[in-house]
């Protein structure tokens, strides 16, 4: 039963394959839509965390590189789908957050993880909803604990925008001005990881500096 989502999943990730299926099963706006949705779940529904975000827009660039998609218009459609997907995660983290609060404290849980994961994002919550689009898994996590966390919604929304513009540009871009150069075609996976790597390397340069900032004067 999950050979066909596996194989589904890998034809989202391989330009030939997802050429294939917006001309035949996902042709005009049905394969718009499914894109969308697979945008949405990632970042909106916490079991979405395995879904192919980072590769799946850099294939999605390199499709419509080929004009078999219009660029402007899918990124405007995955933008607001990131966007409410986002959104939606926040709700989700801020409607248990109260269930969660008023847990006692136990061995996998305590009261002070929460508050000092309300106060990191009272402090940093702007750069960390930005940064974590970038990363697989941290972006379908990060927007729920903005919402366990309280943080203030109008701006996390401010944040979430600019992710989610950030993020969606970028990686179909590149897909898209990189995608019909040979070496990127033959080397295509290998390429894919990269650009993943470098999306978080943000997050690494950032980790490296506050470790370093923390460390006594000698």
């Amino acid at each position: 039963m999950l050979d066909p989502i596996i194989e589904f999943l890998r034809s989202l990730t391989d330009p030939d394959r997802l050429v294939r299926l917006v001309t035949t099963v996902l042709s005009g706006w049905v394969g718009y839509a499914t894109l969308a949705a697979i945008v949405f779940s990632e970042t909106g529904l916490l079991i979405g965390f395995f879904l192919p975000g980072d590769s799946l827009l850099f294939t999605v660039g390199v499709v419509a590189g080929a004009g078999i998609l219009d660029l402007p218009l899918v990124i405007v459609i995955l933008v607001s789908a990131a966007i409410v997907g986002n959104a939606s995660g926040y709700q989700i983290g801020r409607h248990t957050g109260p269930a969660i609060f008023n847990r006692p404290d136990s061995r996998l849980f305590k009261q002070d993880h929460l508050a000092r994961t309300r106060a990191f994002y009272e402090k940093h919550g702007g750069k960390t909803i930005v940064y974590a689009q970038f990363v697989p898994i941290l972006r379908t996590f990060a927007p729920f604990i903005a919402g366990v966390a309280r943080m203030n919604y109008w701006r996390f929304f401010s944040f979430n925008v600019f992710g989610a513009i950030g993020w969606i540009t970028s990686m179909t871009c590149l897909g898209y001005y990189f995608g019909s150069i040979p070496v990127v075609r033959r080397h295509f996976e290998k390429f894919v990881v990269l650009v993943i790597l470098i999306s978080i390397l943000p997050i690494v340069i950032h980790a490296v500096k506050a470790r370093r900032s923390k460390q006594p004067v000698a």
